[in-house]
This record gives C-alpha cells, structure tokens and sequence, in this order.
C-alpha cells in the first residue's frame, strides 16, 4: 500500500502544478504563486513522511475544491460567486485541482495518524488561516495585476 504521506503529498503537488499553469495562461504566474504558498507545507510534509502533513492539507484541499466548485456553479450557470472569463485550458485545470483536493481528501479521511488532538487541530488552524492569507495577498493590486 503507498505511503499515504506521500501520496497526500502527491494530491497537494498535483493541485499546486495546475493553479500554476492557470497563472500562466491567465493574469500571471505570481498572483497564483501566492495563492499556493501554503500547499507547499502538505507537500514538504508528506515528502518527509510526517503524520502532520495530513492536517495541514485538509483545510488547503477543502479550500481549493470549494474554489473549483464554485467555479463550476459558475459556468454551469448556477451561482455568481465567482465569474469571470475561462479558457479550455483554466477549465481543464479546474478539474485537475478538483480532483486532486477530491483525491486528497479521500487519503485524508482514511489516514489514521497517531497525532494527537491540540497538535492537529492547530495544524488544521495555522494552514486554514495561511490559505485564506494567502488568498487575500494574491489579490493586493502589486501582486494581482503582475
């Protein structure tokens, strides 16, 4: 069976390498940069084969597969959230970050960690506040409009 810290690793890579691919066919590589920053903590985890790479993950994947699905509302036609314009490839790469936080989250739930309670929850805390940090960075005007 694979190690499910990498494989948790793997999810967060995958989701990392397809919002920046969307930063380079649309606004700039640096404004999706930013938004990624904390995705790189599941990954350097998970590589390490840390137990905490779980719950640094989870708020990071549940984030962007809301993003996605918003999205998708979106240009289903359902919800006005978020709009804009999508090209095929931003579209495509919505369902490879979609799919890779879905995957996440499954590795996620069946991984039992022997990490206890405070330290966990406060991982899930840190990642979860660094998201939305991070969002909020990448939409300051020095960084949105690059």
């Amino acid at each position: 069976m694979p190690n499910p810290a990498r494989s948790m690793a793997l999810c967060c890579l995958t989701a990392l390498a397809a919002l920046l691919v969307v930063g380079m066919v649309s606004h700039g590589v640096l404004r999706h940069v930013a938004q990624t920053l904390p995705l790189w903590g599941p990954v350097l985890l998970g590589l390490r084969k840390s137990e905490l790479a779980k719950w640094a993950a989870l708020p990071c994947l549940i984030f962007w597969l809301g993003i996605m699905a918003l999205i998708w509302l979106y240009l289903a036609g359902l919800l006005r959230v978020i709009t804009g314009s999508f090209s095929p490839v931003e579209i495509a790469m919505t369902v490879v970050v979609g799919a890779a936080s879905l995957c996440g989250l499954v590795v996620g739930f069946r991984w039992r960690t022997a990490v206890r309670p405070w330290p966990a929850a406060a991982a899930v805390s840190v990642f979860a506040l660094l998201q939305v940090l991070a969002l909020r960075l990448s939409l300051l005007p020095s960084i949105a409009h690059r």
